[in-house]
């Protein structure tokens, strides 16, 4: 390795100040924070020196400072971008690889937490619980303990789409748990590898649709996924199904998801996520009862947040070495990079 010091520059704060901790233990690599609310001509200076930047999460980045190509542009040096997390829909891939800069994220660092808030929220709405604690605060005292009679768990059918490491700890607590029969799609993994990780493989998304009791979302946000669950989709599910998200916003069509409580068509909904987040105050979703919303936190814990920092850190230690990262999103970029890496250092 050259002794040439590569400059990583980041946004306000790390998901855990172990982040910066970590990363000064890597002495060929220079730290540099840089304020959002600052002078835009001193962030531009600081990115366009820059060899890596580390991502925010987007609903707590301005969208200037989104990678896509006028940003990658103004940033000449820049080798490799990470996301905070596991998403990575604010990163322009397709810009990234075609100018040689890594696409990293820090998948399964938030594996456990998100699979608990999943899990929780299927609990929660199954249980009733929102229900009966609201019941219990309000002077309406016109109910008994039998109006908010719920069910178990146990021996149900949970449908997941996107088997990776969230969907994959998802489906063990709902098998060891619970004995829920778990069904996936995800048409990224093979028969046999769906069937390692706990499931059965269902290739046909309307029939995992019709089957499911749960509906657990647990894949990335791309141009793909984007809408991927509909009005035709919640119209197969069963009455008594409930349907969760703990992904990505803008995944379900979330005017789909209103029509089709307000029918009756579902029993009703865990959301983690919003296409616009925070959702507005009088946004339709959160009219429902049976909706439960939480602000995209299921994977914000003490834990994730230390797992997060400490695993970026770690594999900024190797990208500005010139070593291959352990989750690199766009492979197709490694040959550029490593010419663009060995033009500026020589190693």
């Amino acid at each position: 390795m050259s002794g040439v010091k590569k400059t990583l520059a980041y946004f306000d704060q790390w998901m855990d100040p172990a982040g910066p901790e970590w990363v000064s233990r890597h002495s060929h690599i220079d730290l540099v924070r840089m304020d959002q609310n600052g002078p835009e001509d001193a962030i531009w200076s600081a990115l366009a020196g820059a060899h890596g930047h580390q991502c925010r999460p987007s609903t707590e980045t301005q969208k200037k400072y989104f990678p896509g190509p006028e940003f990658l542009d103004r940033c000449p040096n820049l080798l490799a971008v990470a996301s905070a997390g596991a998403g990575y829909d604010m990163v322009d891939v397709a810009a990234c690889t075609e100018r040689g800069i890594l696409v990293c994220n820090q998948s399964g660092a938030n594996a456990e937490s998100v699979a608990q808030h999943a899990l929780g929220l299927m609990l929660l709405l199954s249980k009733r619980m929102i229900q009966a604690d609201h019941a219990m605060r309000s002077n309406d005292r016109n109910w008994t303990r039998w109006n908010f009679c719920g069910d178990e768990l146990t021996e149900k059918t949970v449908g997941i789409i996107g088997l990776g490491n969230i969907g994959r700890r998802l489906a063990e607590f709902c098998r060891t748990m619970f004995r829920i029969r778990v069904m996936a799609y995800d048409p990224y993994l093979s028969e046999a590898e769906i069937n390692a990780r706990g499931a059965e493989q269902c290739s046909d998304l309307n029939t995992l649709f019709e089957e499911a009791d749960f509906i657990s979302i647990n894949c990335p946000l791309t141009a793909e996924t984007r809408h991927f669950v509909g009005a035709e989709q919640f119209g197969r599910m069963k009455k008594t199904a409930y349907f969760i998200n703990t992904a990505r916003g803008g995944i379900h069509d979330e005017a789909a998801l209103d029509a089709a409580l307000r029918a009756d068509e579902i029993a009703g909904a865990g959301l983690d996520v919003y296409e616009v987040e925070p959702p507005p105050v009088d946004h339709p979703l959160l009219r429902h009862e049976n909706v439960i919303s939480t602000p995209h936190n299921a994977g914000i814990t003490h834990d994730c947040n230390f797992n997060m920092a400490t695993w970026s850190a770690d594999q900024w230690g190797l990208v500005l070495a010139g070593k291959r990262p352990p989750r690199l999103i766009n492979p197709d970029a490694w040959d550029l990079f490593q010419k663009r890496y060995t033009e500026m250092f020589g190693d």
